[in-house]
């Protein structure tokens, strides 16, 4: 009875020790060891912040199409490149204002314009939270593995780092980064603006310059609360005179 007790004791104890472990190995990415994410994370701080660099030597157009209420609005495009405080800044090309027919009432034309300052507003406000998460903050990306808040995703292709509570409480940003090329594939984003019910996805394609400088090809924003979709291309690319 005594030898049937302390099997029965050491079994509880494994027991414990395992449940104890496994919040552990999920942190570390699927027990894949803490070494392993960290050496993933440094590799991604390292390439995220050296991209970034190269980028701001780079002007490119970029076209965004918003579609509202299953409504396609026409593309605006902007001459893009990085001022001297580090933020894009931005230059309309070309842009095509629709016209207005003659026949509309000055109050049908106050309500229109009323309508465009909140859209534009609402979407001033969007690009404000997009630019917390593209590109990715070595800073903030560390700050959540100090805080046990990355984890890795491994699968067949690019390992996945899923980073929570990254720039907002409750969000999430989930990377798919290539450790042989140091390269960036997806980036892709669930949040909120201002409030949890506000909640916006993202979703992003990478892909690389000639140079190997890796840029957002193309991102895809959804805020369903306000029925809007938003799809961004980022094209013809060309470095700055020195």
């Amino acid at each position: 009875m005594r030898m049937e007790s302390r099997l029965k004791l050491n079994c509880g104890i494994l027991l414990v020790a395992a449940l104890l472990a496994t919040p552990a190995l999920a942190q570390m990415g699927g027990g894949q060891g803490a070494g392993g994410l960290q050496q993933k994370l440094a590799a991604l701080k390292q390439s995220a912040a050296a991209n970034k660099q190269k980028l701001h030597q780079y002007q490119w157009v970029e076209t965004q199409t918003l579609t509202l209420k299953g409504e396609q609005k026409p593309p605006k495009s902007n001459l893009c490149s990085y001022g001297p405080n580090g933020q894009i800044q931005k230059v309309p090309i070309d842009q095509q204002q629709a016209q207005q027919s003659g026949r509309q009432g000055r109050l049908k034309e106050r309500v229109i314009e009323k309508k465009t300052e909140e859209m534009q507003d609402y979407m001033q406000q969007v690009k404000g939270v997009i630019s917390m998460y593209v590109p990715p903050e070595a800073q903030l990306m560390e700050k959540a593995f100090q805080a046990h808040n990355v984890s890795i995703v491994p699968g067949g292709g690019a390992p996945q780092l899923v980073f929570k509570n990254y720039a907002q409480p409750g969000d999430q940003m989930t990377i798919a980064f290539d450790m042989a090329t140091k390269k960036i594939q997806t980036l892709n984003v669930n949040t909120y603006l201002g409030d949890a019910k506000d909640a916006i996805t993202l979703a992003v394609q990478f892909a690389s310059l000639p140079d190997g400088t890796n840029y957002a090809a193309q991102t895809v924003l959804n805020a369903p609360s306000k029925q809007i979709s938003v799809t961004t291309t980022n094209t013809n690319y060309s470095k700055l005179a020195q």
